[in-house]
């Protein structure tokens, strides 16, 4: 490159910065490109700022239709991007990417890139909900130079549903730090410590998510199951990290376990940066999500050798393979999530050999060192093609 490009990602939160593509973040900046960023005010910006990646803050209602905030954004961004004259500009999560696409078309940014992290329409979504939906990701990807997206199932619903034309989609992937996310890292000694420091019984097997604490993550049926498996007296603990979401409407608050008669069945970890080592002391991980775009706990979960009980849902089949990594089961359906728990309870041989299949589906599919690659090549090929 005859002159260092500046890449500018746009996310709505700064969580997804620092748990999503902040590896991604690295290594763009090993690579030689000047990275910044912009997001909402958050606890994690002074992280990010550490690892000399510069931030702009531009705040972004988590609200999808803010007329009056999202304006305010538009704004923000046209004249930031002006300033700035960034050579790319590479957006994430639904509401960054609409107003950042447009902006930097506006503001005569040579190259937009767009990542689709799964779409926010599902089959089950509603005929009036879904076209908009789909009118708004049209309006995205025709600002578009290149969309990426983490699943395959999205490329065919783009293609199907003319949100954009087939050379303008191309698939990405989920990925995982391998390095970090490697159970031979953690001793049976390092566990049973962690499990004291944690208060977690260890006569008790621990059955584990990690996601945001909202109901589309499928919390509701997993309490449900917890309490079916655990009436039927096996000794389990379900173990919870992830951030409250005061903001979204289907949040949930931790007075929940005590409504589902689970209180002592219960630890709440919220959100954590430990998150490889906690991996290392569940027994079976579960996410029943009424939505994803991959499943990136999946993933890392599979990499660290646990067998995975997820929902048959876009992203989730890519994720698992059934009865080989894991179990799928339908959405919104506790007793079958519950049957599953049970099953790999019953048959620890065939949940052991579950995790350790899954251990190689992510290193031959999801190795983030792949994934970055790929990244930077399709950036290097619209270098070429754009900036002279």
């Amino acid at each position: 490159m005859k002159k260092k490009i500046k890449i500018c990602y746009i996310v709505s939160v700064d969580i997804t910065l620092k748990f999503l593509l902040f590896d991604q973040l690295k290594f763009l900046q090993s690579q030689g490109y000047e990275i910044s960023v912009v997001c909402s005010q958050g606890k994690w910006i002074k992280d990010i700022e550490k690892a000399g990646i510069r931030v702009k803050i531009i705040q972004f209602k988590r609200k999808f239709f803010s007329p009056i905030s999202d304006m305010l954004a538009f704004i923000s961004l046209f004249f930031y991007f002006k300033k700035e004259k960034f050579d790319i500009i590479h957006t994430h999560t639904p509401k960054a990417s609409f107003l950042g696409q447009l902006t930097a078309k506006m503001a005569g940014v040579p190259i937009t890139v767009n990542t689709i992290h799964g779409f926010y329409f599902t089959e089950n979504t509603s005929f009036f909900k879904r076209k908009i939906f789909i009118l708004i990701e049209k309006i995205v990807a025709k600002n578009s130079d290149l969309i990426f997206s983490v699943n395959k199932e999205d490329i065919s619903t783009a293609i199907k549903e003319k949100i954009c034309p087939v050379y303008k989609i191309k698939y990405l992937g989920g990925w995982v730090n391998l390095e970090r996310f490697d159970p031979h890292r953690f001793s049976a000694d390092f566990i049973q410590k962690k499990k004291k420091k944690l208060n977690l019984n260890k006569d008790f097997k621990i059955i584990g998510i990690v996601g945001r604490f909202v109901k589309e993550k499928g919390y509701i049926e997993l309490f449900e199951a917890v309490k079916i498996v655990s009436e039927k007296s096996y000794k389990i603990l379900l173990l919870i990290v992830g951030q409250l979401e005061h903001e979204k409407k289907d949040a949930l608050d931790l007075n929940v376990f005590e409504r589902y008669g689970i209180k002592n069945s219960v630890v709440f970890l919220g959100e954590r940066i430990d998150i490889d080592e906690i991996y290392s002391l569940i027994d079976i991980f579960v996410l029943p999500s009424h939505r994803e775009g991959m499943g990136l706990s999946i993933l890392e979960a599979s990499a660290m050798e646990k067998p995975v009980i997820a929902t048959n849902i876009r992203g989730c089949r890519e994720a698992v393979n059934d009865g080989k990594t894991g179990i799928l089961v339908p959405m919104k359906d506790s007793e079958k999530i519950a049957e599953a728990v049970i099953f790999l309870l019953e048959n620890p041989e065939k949940a052991k050999q579950m995790g350790k299949d899954g251990r190689v589906k992510i290193v031959n599919d999801f190795d983030e060192s792949f994934i970055f690659d790929k990244i930077k090549k399709e950036y290097n090929q619209l270098i070429r093609e754009k900036i002279k």
